[in-house]
């Protein structure tokens, strides 16, 4: 059954029957990495065990955006990806609620008691050793724990995943793409990191210097760092491998940032449709190249570098 998208605890009551147990966590998920996939399946496993539902309550936008817009992070997937991620994971509902300068002000004991418990019925309760909630972050492990042992619902605080000593988070997967250590986001994410969207028209200057590509138009916040790239490129169902450029152009004195790829065994002309590119590996910095010809043959050294790294990973190519 598909996961249910829900809006509010009405909508909860409505889909489930008023007085549904839930088993639920909550949190922004962000890149829903492998921290993230570890509470999530876990919720999912208690919620059978005990017969309850399994739900996860995320905000939108990121409480940053309206509290501290200035430091507000790039948000590494969209609402409609970190949502099709937890479908994966086997929820049975996620609680999307709008985060305004209402739900702000929302005190710690008002959330568990207006959203947890009246609204939802909380069963089991599932978060990270920092979970903090409600006005001003005021609420955290502790206090949740206490409320539901007065309260009749269980609190469960998963361990952190780490990787190399390192425990793996969002911010940890933001600073590799933004450093364009896209290889090291691999095994925090679980996957490469990706970019998807539609494909859109260009100027055509890559097929008439004889390297056809396709032009990204992106749907998430977080870009990797300015750079070439050693890709998987994902068109009508198949994938392809590819190198991509993220950058300005400069050779060309192009203007804005562009997610530019050449699919290797790739022919057909089109220019629209639904592409996802996955970022493996760094093969360079952007640079201005004297024309079209210096830049050709830079490009043909790229595509021999992407090449290589994937035969050398993956055995392939």
């Amino acid at each position: 059954m598909a996961m249910a998208v829900l809006h509010s605890t009405e909508e909860w009551g409505a889909r489930f029957g008023m007085g549904a147990r839930a088993a639920i966590s909550v949190g922004n998920f962000d890149g829903l990495h492998l921290g993230h996939q570890k509470i999530l399946r876990l919720l999912a496993e208690r919620a059978r065990a005990s017969g309850q539902r399994s739900l996860v309550i995320t905000f939108d936008p990121h409480p940053l955006r309206l509290l501290r817009p200035e430091i507000a992070p790039a948000m590494i997937q969209t609402l409609g990806q970190r949502l099709a991620g937890m479908e994966e994971l086997g929820l049975d509902a996620a609680l999307v609620l709008r985060f305004d300068r209402a739900l702000s002000q929302v005190s710690p004991e008002e959330f568990m008691q207006r959203i947890l418990v009246e609204g939802l019925s909380a069963g089991t309760i599932l978060v990270g050793e920092n979970f903090c909630f409600g006005y001003r972050g005021a609420g955290n492990v502790k206090l949740l724990s206490e409320y539901g042992k007065a309260h009749g619902f269980a609190v469960e605080i998963v361990a952190p995943v780490e990787i190399g000593g390192r425990v793996v988070s969002s911010t940890a997967v933001r600073n590799a793409v933004l450093s364009g250590n896209v290889g090291e986001a691999i095994p925090l994410l679980g996957r490469a990191f990706s970019l998807s969207g539609e494909i859109r028209a260009g100027a055509g200057r890559g097929r008439q210097i004889l390297v056809p590509t396709l032009n990204l138009s992106p749907e998430q916040e977080l870009l990797p760092k300015l750079g070439v790239y050693a890709t998987e490129s994902v068109v009508a169902g198949r994938t392809y491998f590819s190198v991509t450029n993220v950058g300005t152009r400069p050779t060309f004195d192009g203007h804005g940032v562009t997610v530019e790829s050449h699919l290797f065994e790739f022919s057909e002309l089109i220019s629209s449709g639904r592409m996802e590119v996955r970022f493996h590996s760094r093969i360079r910095e952007e640079m201005k190249f004297s024309g079209a010809e210096a830049l050709l043959e830079q490009i043909g050294r790229d595509i021999a570098r992407a090449k290589e790294y994937f035969g050398e990973v993956r055995g392939k190519v």
